[in-house]
């Protein structure tokens, strides 16, 4: 895909939005939506989508909107970081195909990292177990702040 396009509106993340795709969420407001990413890189990962937007990535996203996101891109890594008090957190986000960008609505990745454990692939390998991953957002939830 190119780096501008037309918004897809049935792309997995919006239909995630409209309840027609599950999720495990970590947290909703009327700004964003957090969930776990299904294929994750490392135990935690965590995704954090904006709402009322169709922006593919970054450079599509509405200034005026940006700010009241990345409150709770931040949030989220905070409260990701108090829940499972990795050593590190990558706060990402890709920015068309060949940046490694795989689903066309705008979202960072909030990527807990452990002193040498191994980050798995991008949008790549087996699909996690619903159930661990509901305990892993049972320990994030209360913590967004």
């Amino acid at each position: 895909m190119t780096l501008h396009a037309d918004y897809d509106p049935d792309n997995i993340f919006a239909k995630i939005l409209k309840g027609d795709m599950p999720s495990v969420k970590v947290f909703e407001d009327e700004v964003a939506l957090a969930f776990m990413d299904v294929f994750p890189q490392a135990e935690g990962h965590t995704l954090v989508i904006p709402k009322q937007v169709a922006a593919r990535n970054l450079l599509d996203m509405p200034t005026k909107k940006l700010g009241a996101y990345m409150e709770r891109v931040q949030a989220v890594a905070r409260a990701v970081e108090k829940a499972l008090t990795p050593d590190g957190v990558v706060v990402t986000q890709f920015n068309g195909a060949p940046a490694g960008q795989t689903v066309f609505h705008l979202h960072f990745h909030v990527i807990p990292r452990w002193q040498d454990d191994r980050l798995r692939g991008h949008a790549s390998g087996k699909m996690a177990d619903i159930d661990a991953l509901e305990a892993l957002a049972q320990k994030i939830r209360p913590l967004v702040a």
